[in-house]
């Protein structure tokens, strides 16, 4: 197998730059989560590409933070370090001419002894085009990155190309998935996830941040899969905003996010969703033990 590579990449960047987007992209599958709130990715989430020559285990992690406002926000923190020292290429995005002091901080905790390659990613929204070339300028000189790829992670252009670059730097050696493995995640996280992305986005202006998503049950008969998923949050008002006039938001949740997990594992769901008040549950290393926050 000495002509063929595979090996662990990471996806970096600060919150909202496309990270989640780019994942599913490249994968050709949703894997991750998106909405357009800041933080919707909270854990380490893969997502394997398997080429003939290649494979690529993509690793999507939180968006780093400099604000720690709360013990689940330095855990996501948690999760960007560790992911960083184990894997053998770092992808490093950016939003096309954007970096702050936010991207400064990641920029600081990139490995010198792994291979880093910056990802411009938005540059659709770049008018005129002439506006990229001296941003990617100023970027070289940032860090020593092996390459600098500008791309639309919504629409996939120049993503092949993301590719292309990577696949040179991993090590040599065999598959480390099956052909047919789209990620290392389990259906049950999968399904959590799911409920939580529809949350963000049908409640994404009325509901705050504290709240995520517990699976109860998770059956498989055959095809069929039975699930019941809590949804947490932190005070009493929280709950009727979940659950809406009449039931209808969290009828509306529990109908998207049914569609989605149907398509995702191929076979029917019947999804039951409940409205639980856990006061205080960002904050407590239990609670957040005990809902997968390691």
């Amino acid at each position: 197998m000495a002509d063929h590579r595979a090996g662990y990449v990471a996806i970096v960047g600060r919150p909202n730059v496309g990270k989640s987007t780019l994942l599913n992209r490249l994968v050709g599958a949703k894997v991750s989560i998106t909405s357009r709130r800041p933080q919707t990715t909270r854990h380490r989430v893969s997502g394997i590409v398997t080429l003939p020559d290649a494979q690529l285990v993509f690793v999507d992690t939180p968006g780093f933070q400099t604000e720690h406002r709360s013990l689940l926000n330095r855990k996501m923190n948690q999760v960007v370090t560790r992911t960083l020292e184990g894997v053998d290429v770092v992808v490093f995005v950016v939003e096309a001419l954007r970096f702050d002091a936010r991207d400064r901080a990641l920029v600081e905790l990139l490995p010198r002894q792994v291979p880093v390659v910056l990802v411009i990613n938005k540059v659709d929204r770049v008018r005129p085009r002439s506006q990229l070339l001296p941003y990617l300028q100023r970027m070289a000189t940032v860090f020593d990155f092996r390459a600098l790829i500008p791309v639309c992670a919504e629409s996939g252009d120049q993503v092949p190309e993301l590719v292309s670059a990577i696949v040179p730097l991993l090590p040599e050696q065999p598959a480390l998935y099956g052909a047919d493995e789209i990620t290392e995640s389990s259906e049950r996280f999968l399904a959590a996830e799911l409920v939580r992305e529809k949350i963000f986005r049908l409640l994404g202006e009325e509901l705050p941040y504290a709240l995520t998503v517990e699976i109860e049950k998770f059956e498989t008969e055959g095809k069929l899969r039975r699930i019941h998923a809590a949804i947490i949050v932190d005070r009493p008002s929280q709950k009727g905003i979940v659950i809406g006039a009449g039931g209808e938001k969290l009828k509306a949740i529990g109908s998207q996010a049914r569609r989605d997990m149907e398509e995702l594992f191929g076979g029917k769901v019947h999804l039951e969703l409940w409205v639980k008040i856990r006061s205080g549950w960002a904050d407590d290393e239990m609670a957040l033990r005990q809902l997968g926050y390691e």
